[in-house]
């Protein structure tokens, strides 16, 4: 089992920053590939990034591409995402996912992580 807390979310002018933070229980974070994803208001939650387990392997919706950047660290059960450029359509709720690295299949979708987090509210404004 992981528990995955989300923070770091507020209200943020077009072109600025913000760090999402996720922090897991358990000792086997390192074992998990971690992803983000965001869902706005009458739309689909959509996939943002995805990191795997040792990090090696990162990916982005095109969306975010050379905006975003994700990253963990498994000494502190951490996974961020450094959200640069924001753009007043990057608002939505954004989630913190996880699936064991025994896990086959796409990382983009919903059904491919088996863990999730409450969710940290991110508005840009224009």
């Amino acid at each position: 089992q992981v528990q995955l807390v989300e923070s770091g979310g507020g209200l943020v002018m077009a072109g600025g920053s913000l760090r999402l933070s996720c922090v897991a229980s358990g000792r086997t974070f390192s074992s998990y590939r971690m992803g983000w994803f965001r869902q706005a208001p009458g739309k689909e939650r959509e996939f943002v990034a995805s990191i795997s387990w040792t990090g090696g392997f990162i990916s982005y919706a095109d969306s975010v591409k050379g905006r975003f950047t994700i990253s963990r660290d498994n000494d502190k059960n951490m996974a961020y995402l450094q959200m640069n450029s924001l753009k007043p359509e990057d608002t939505a709720v954004y989630y913190c996912a996880a699936r064991h690295r025994s896990v086959v299949g796409t990382i983009t979708t919903q059904g491919g992580y088996d863990y999730w987090g409450q969710g940290t509210q991110v508005t840009v404004s224009s």
